[in-house]
């Protein structure tokens, strides 16, 4: 079976489904984005019940949201496609740490 759909999770600040979310489609492959805020995790659970609903065959989650969140949405949806993350070495762990801080001042 080859990927024809997929989405990806990712956490950003002030962002939700409702705004946040694009899909971008090519001959044989679809893929959506879906942002949403660090405190609205718990959406993640009913999106990708939907979105397994809706034919995604895989989703894969930004850092943010850890190993124990790979295993509640795979556990909600009953392992039905395969559930994965993103993650950073330990040299990008300190700076991007610093950068998620409130206070982090912009770039020149």
């Amino acid at each position: 079976m080859a990927l024809h759909k997929w989405a990806y999770l990712y956490l950003s600040p002030g962002f939700t489904p409702d705004n946040s979310t694009s899909t971008v489609k090519v001959a044989d492959c679809e893929f959506t984005a879906i942002g949403m805020d660090f405190d609205a995790k718990d959406r993640s659970i009913a999106l990708a019940r939907d979105l397994v609903a809706d034919g995604v065959q895989m989703i894969e989650l930004c850092g943010g949201f850890g190993p124990l969140w790979i295993a509640k949405i795979s556990e909600a949806i009953d392992h039905a496609v395969p559930v994965g993350s993103v993650a950073y070495g330990p040299e990008a762990r300190r700076p991007m740490l610093d950068l998620l801080k409130p206070d982090h001042p912009t770039p020149a």
